[in-house]
């Protein structure tokens, strides 16, 4: 018998091991908030060569409702922000 779990969990939480987690903070509503694999969304959805804002907004959402808790009353002021920051990487 071994004493390997399986995978690679926190010791302390049992969730995702803290340095896989990679926040970077942009504004939403005013307010600085973390947004966990940021950098990963990003490339990504550039990855798709979509064309149009709506539908780069749509999906910068769909990534980073995966990584991230949006609450339904603050979407839009999360996708402003992420469009925001979509655009500016590419510059």
């Amino acid at each position: 018998m071994t004493n390997e779990k399986e995978g690679d969990y926190c010791t302390i939480c049992g969730g995702i091991k803290p340095e896989a987690i990679k926040i970077k903070t942009v504004l939403v509503d005013g307010k600085e908030t973390g947004i966990n694999q940021l950098e990963l969304i990003v490339a990504g959805v550039r990855d798709l060569h979509l064309a149009d804002d709506t539908a780069i907004r749509a999906e910068l959402l769909r990534r980073a409702g995966a990584f991230n808790y949006i609450p339904t009353k603050k979407k839009e002021a999360y996708g402003d922000a992420l469009l925001q920051e979509y655009k500016a990487v590419l510059r």
